[in-house]
């Protein structure tokens, strides 16, 4: 049962992350293409019909849409909702936050890939750690937000020496921490799979520093999580090319342009912008919405000869 959807809200970002886009940047969407808030409310009412439970909005980066806190209230008046969560690269959250939570946010990713501040620079070709993890802080301290989990990229070469800076991080602070293996979605289309870092590896470095207890995997889980042995806190592995979850994947993605994308890399999308500024029906536009889901992948083919890498970029498919 389809019961996760990610929708981005843009596709425009403020950091260049080596592992997403060029240093110049990539050709933004121009802005009557990219849906009106009005319509995603519209189309996140229909899919919570169908089944959609958890809903997380995501970019580019999405706090550099305008008013963004208007669209987390609409969505969470819409009282479909159970679990509505943001995933963004901090840059904007200190300003923002307090406005995020009482709109109704339940939770938040911050993506953070280093915590050194010239490697910082080096990965996101942005000098901004320290508003980064001001953000984070913020957001933190804001009673009405749940949990806050820290996101980092894993690329060899580069993360093996943030493991232990990452652990400080989340003993200390109360943060989850999850390591995601590098996947093929970069702007430059550079990736190589000597790039990945796995999941594996790194839990075994993270247990050269502190002991590790497995939790119990939830049903359509994507990371697994592990606690340390002293019950310090928490961190997570999320595997999608050495371990691939694909067989229990309950995810939808809608870009800002509209299209629905049944899994992350998939070659052929669903347009429901279409129909939805042509006069479809309710029912008309769920119609399409099941037709595509009856389409569903049954695996992302990564480590596989014959795989494809999407013509999107993570940017513009929306993490």
């Amino acid at each position: 049962m389809i019961a996760d959807l990610r929708v981005s809200v843009t596709d425009r970002c403020n950091f260049r992350c080596q592992y997403c886009m060029p240093a110049e940047g990539l050709a933004w969407m121009d802005r009557q293409s990219i849906l009106t808030f009005e319509e995603i409310e519209r189309l996140v009412s229909l899919m919570t019909k169908l089944g959609v439970r958890d809903v997380r909005l995501t970019g580019g980066e999405p706090l550099v849409r305008r008013d963004f806190p208007q669209l987390v209230a609409r969505l969470s008046a819409l009282g479909t909702i159970a679990d509505l969560s943001l995933t963004t690269n901090g840059y904007l959250l200190k300003r923002d936050a307090a406005a995020l939570v009482e709109a109704g946010l339940n939770r938040i990713n911050v993506s953070i890939d280093s915590l050194e501040r010239d490697r910082f620079f080096q990965l996101t070709r942005r000098d901004s750690m320290d508003q980064v993890l001001e953000g984070l802080e913020t957001i933190m301290a804001q009673p009405g937000i749940g949990s806050v989990k820290v996101n980092a990229v894993a690329i060899r070469d580069f993360t093996e020496e943030e493991v232990p800076r990452f652990c400080e991080l989340a003993r200390n602070r109360g943060c989850q921490v999850r390591f995601i293996e590098f996947m093929p979605l970069d702007g430059d289309r550079s990736w190589d799979p000597s790039q990945v870092l796995t999941g594996g590896e790194l839990r075994e470095l993270v247990e050269k520093i502190y002991p590790l207890v497995e939790v119990e995997r939830e049903p359509s889980a994507t990371a697994r999580v592990y606690r340390f042995a002293d019950g310090k806190g928490e961190i997570g592995f999320i595997n999608p090319v050495s371990e691939p979850f694909c067989s229990d994947c309950n995810r939808l993605r809608l870009t800002a342009d509209g299209k629905l994308r049944t899994c992350l890399f998939s070659i052929n999308e669903t347009d429901l912008r279409e129909p939805l500024r042509t006069g479809a029906s309710d029912a008309e536009i769920e119609a399409v919405i099941r037709e595509a889901v009856a389409g569903k992948e049954l695996r992302h083919r990564i480590s596989e000869s014959d795989f494809l890498q999407p013509e999107r970029t993570m940017s513009a498919i929306g993490g």
